[in-house]
């Protein structure tokens, strides 16, 4: 079994936005951590970028038993089933979600206080550091007249 603990967060919501993942075996000891930037998005889209991260890496590395902890209330009810997914943007990724998770054999969804979530959220905002410095690179490329398009590194 591994524990993943999850975090996204936007500044701005939506704005610069990120995502970071600590997994843990069995006893607490440190197996990965992930971050990722995701451009412009909202703190709800980075949480399931976040989702899909640790998902993606437990199938990649052959890990069946997840405990995902979140302090996510919203993900963690829809991926229960105890909330639908109304909001269009979030559809597709929960979608991509359940498809992982069918690969595994047993996946628990906890929603923990923002408290025993630090590390997640740490990663997190190396996340958000990374898609603020993607933005201001593009935006410095934009001024410089080469025409670059704003990045959208959505999972």
């Amino acid at each position: 079994m591994i524990r993943v603990y999850i975090d996204g967060g936007a500044r701005g919501n939506p704005g610069p936005a990120g995502y970071g993942v600590r997994i843990e075996d069995a006893d607490g000891t440190l197996i990965e951590e992930l971050f990722g930037g995701l451009g412009i998005a909202t703190n709800n889209v980075a949480e399931y970028n976040g989702l899909l991260a640790a998902l993606k890496w437990a199938v990649d590395h052959g890990h069946q038993d997840v405990q995902v902890r979140a302090d996510s209330e919203l993900l963690v009810k829809q991926m229960r089933g105890e909330y639908k997914v109304k909001h269009p943007g979030l559809q597709s990724l929960a979608a991509r979600a359940r498809l992982l998770v069918g690969q595994l054999d047993d996946v628990t969804f906890q929603h923990v206080r923002r408290e025993q979530n630090k590390e997640a959220d740490r990663l997190s905002n190396l996340g958000m550091d990374e898609a603020e410095a993607a933005l201001k690179t593009e935006r410095e490329a934009r001024s410089a007249g080469n025409g670059a398009q704003p990045r959208r590194n959505l999972f």
